[in-house]
């Protein structure tokens, strides 16, 4: 499993991903969930371009502080807004309002282009968060905290063991895939190798069930009984009050520029 949740979809690919320390590593988890779980709701129902705008500044700032990988914090972002393109495009042509150019006869409005460009804002703010307090906290670290915050224990424990065993599932891919190979299969745009693929993704299926069933009869005669156990030694510090404190402030400055704004 990777140490990091940063690096839970690189691992993949057999990658060397390496996470420099920080200062937010410093921070108690719980205090970090609580905080970026308040930003993301402060930024959500921002309705102001100033806020949003300073929103996004805080999150670039967090994001420096973490010290995460340039390169690979960009292709996480590049790939949010490849989902989201289509969005951007849409809304313009069918958003109520005054008209601000028209299209092959479409009218587009330039209050949907606002609100677009608003919601692009909100999506970048918080991924940004959400990378520089959670991704650079390992799964176990991130368990622990959901469970101190009395988060139910089925979500915990989906949780990890989703995380667990991504690599898992994704080194018996990798293991299909190479048998495959080895029988001269070549993708390509026809029946055969749709037909193929459907056929890698339901054995890739039955063998996980097959595999969580053999975990969870293990799990069952080590004494499992579904209860998420505590190990951990989690204090809150002079430096997580500081911090929070003056996070505090910040998300009181942006909640006071959707007024002014």
């Amino acid at each position: 499993m990777p140490q990091y949740l940063e690096h839970s979809g690189t691992s993949w690919q057999g990658q060397t991903v390496k996470h420099r320390p920080s200062p937010i590593d410093r921070l108690d988890p719980r205090v970090r969930v609580v905080l970026v779980c308040a930003f993301a709701l402060t930024v959500v129902l921002s309705h102001s371009f100033i806020a949003l705008t300073a929103g996004v500044g805080v999150a670039l700032i967090l994001a420096l502080m973490a010290r995460l990988n340039l390169r690979r914090t960009l292709r996480r972002v590049i790939a949010m807004d490849m989902f989201m393109i289509f969005l951007i495009i849409l809304l313009p042509f069918t958003t109520p309002g005054e008209t601000w150019f028209t299209l092959l006869g479409l009218s587009a409005s330039k209050a949907g282009f606002l609100h677009a460009l608003m919601i692009l804002l909100k999506a970048h703010a918080v991924v940004l968060a959400l990378l520089a307090l959670l991704g650079t906290l390992s799964a176990s670290h991130l368990g622990h905290a959901l469970a101190r915050l009395r988060v139910p224990d089925k979500l915990v424990h989906l949780m990890l063991f989703t995380v667990r065993y991504l690599d898992v599932i994704g080194q018996e891919y990798k293991r299909m895939r190479r048998a495959m190979q080895a029988r001269a299969f070549v993708l390509s745009t026809n029946r055969h190798t749709w037909r193929s693929i459907g056929y890698l993704v339901g054995m890739l299926l039955v063998h996980s069930i097959e595999r969580s069933e053999r975990i969870m009869d293990a799990m069952k005669c080590r004494g499992y009984q579904g209860k998420f156990y505590l190990y951990d030694d989690m204090r809150v510090t002079r430096s997580d009050v500081v911090f929070s404190g003056f996070f505090s402030v910040l998300l009181t400055l942006l909640i006071g520029l959707n007024f002014y704004g």
